[in-house]
């Protein structure tokens, strides 16, 4: 009997620990990312964005989703990837006025996703 509630409260203690990981690696990872949107978001806003600086948020976007693949759903990143590479293409054909709209959707979504997966009780139930 001791061993079973010990063996139930080693595992509770896991997952609660693997849940408050995955929400601070989540948040970290996206609030970074949030950063680098907001300075292209400034930067095409003002006209000066190249497409250089919009494939360095792609690039960095790239390494991030090799460790947020282990915590979101695929279709999540891919939604991102593809927001992303519309906007290099629209920065570096120098569209600003198309771009803005998809910098602010993945603005957007790299403030709210991270929300989805925190260890809220919305979430667990």
């Amino acid at each position: 009997m001791v061993k079973s509630l010990t063996a139930i409260a080693v595992a509770v203690a896991l997952l609660i620990g693997l849940g408050v990981g995955e929400w601070v690696s989540v948040n970290q990872e996206f609030g970074n990312f949030g950063k680098e949107l907001a300075t292209l978001y400034d930067k095409t806003e003002n006209g000066t964005a190249s497409g250089e600086d919009a494939r360095a948020v792609q690039t960095s976007w790239e390494h991030k989703k090799e460790t947020l693949h282990v915590w979101i759903p695929h279709s999540d990143i891919t939604r991102i990837d593809d927001y992303m590479s519309e906007t290099v293409r629209l920065v570096a054909e120098k569209n600003y006025a198309l771009a803005l709209p998809k910098i602010e959707i993945l603005i957007h979504l790299a403030k709210c996703l991270p929300a989805t997966y925190s260890p809220a009780i919305e979430n667990i139930f």
